[in-house]
């Protein structure tokens, strides 16, 4: 059997059927998340349906994917630690943000999979240093999805591990915060000394699909993050080719560069509301901060 998530089952009659398909599972695929009660005053309202299926729920999603790919063959001719971070395990959710099991990078990534309606927690990190300008990546060649992209400062996911997940609000948000000092580490080489947690600003979330070329794509919940601090870079050849501080403006007069290409998410936020935080940067941000609703951008 293929199935996508380990969960628990009750112990009933009724989940007999339940409880042995969850074990009916690849050596790739994962454990359950830990759910907590959660408070829907404080995550979004909206459900999620998969075809017509119902929602998406850790008691239905073995059902609504009976047969998850898990298809190896897409990572051939790929970077050897590429692949290998492929093996990372994501935060799978439903549209209102609820942990609902977690699975590979790669199972999250494929897009016969988010064809189907996979979801995954992620994050993006937007830093600003002490001019204002914004901190921006040019994505290695050997990165798997979107290479040589250019986009905001980081961009990862938030991992089914001790300190990063979270099912309510609060929790979520800091574990998408712990998420960030790790990455900021591994893809640009910044010490957690110089971005302590206190520093990063959460504003909103944002659920976005997009595809990367025919094998690879994104559908995420995203955490958008902002910080203001100066720091040492020493950036992961692997993970980044290039960094630049820009203005604004000089954001702006990249997006008409033909020659740039730059990542759907970056786009979506740029075109939506980075400017107008931006703006609000020094003073006014807190009216932006801690948003509850989830930004649809679909």
């Amino acid at each position: 059997a293929r199935h996508l998530f380990t969960l628990p089952a009750t112990g009933t009659a009724d989940d007999t059927s339940f409880a042995e398909r969850a074990q009916l599972l690849q050596h790739h695929l994962f454990r359950p998340l830990r759910l907590q009660p959660v408070s829907r005053a404080i995550m979004s309202t909206t459900t999620t349906t998969v075809a017509g299926a119902g929602p998406m729920t850790a008691e239905t999603i073995l059902r609504l994917f009976p047969d998850i790919d898990t298809n190896n063959d897409a990572l051939s001719g790929h970077d050897e630690e590429q692949i290998r971070l492929m093996d990372e395990v994501c935060i799978v959710t439903d549209e209102n943000d609820m942990p609902v099991g977690k699975s590979s990078k790669k199972i999250c990534h494929l897009m016969t999979n988010i064809d189907k309606g996979l979801l995954h927690r992620a994050f993006s990190v937007f830093l600003f240093n002490d001019k204002n300008e914004l901190l921006l990546q040019q994505r290695a060649t050997e990165k798997i999805t979107f290479p040589d992209m250019w986009t905001n400062t980081c961009c990862s996911h938030p991992l089914a591990v001790s300190g990063e997940t979270g099912s309510t609000l609060p929790d979520a948000v800091e574990g998408a915060k712990r998420a960030a000092q790790r990455k900021l580490d591994h893809e640009l080489g910044i010490k957690k000394e110089q971005v302590p947690l206190e520093k990063f600003r959460f504003l909103t979330r944002i659920h976005y699909n997009a595809p990367s070329d025919g094998k690879w794509g994104e559908h995420e919940v995203d955490y958008i993050l902002f910080i203001k601090a100066n720091v040492d870079l020493n950036p992961n050849e692997n993970e980044v080719q290039a960094t630049q501080y820009v203005s604004a403006d000089k954001l702006k007069a990249l997006f008409e560069d033909p020659s740039l290409k730059f990542t759907p998410w970056f786009k979506l936020i740029c075109n939506s509301m980075l400017f107008e935080w931006w703006e609000q940067l020094d003073s006014g941000l807190d009216k932006y901060t801690n948003e509850q609703q989830i930004r649809r951008m679909l």
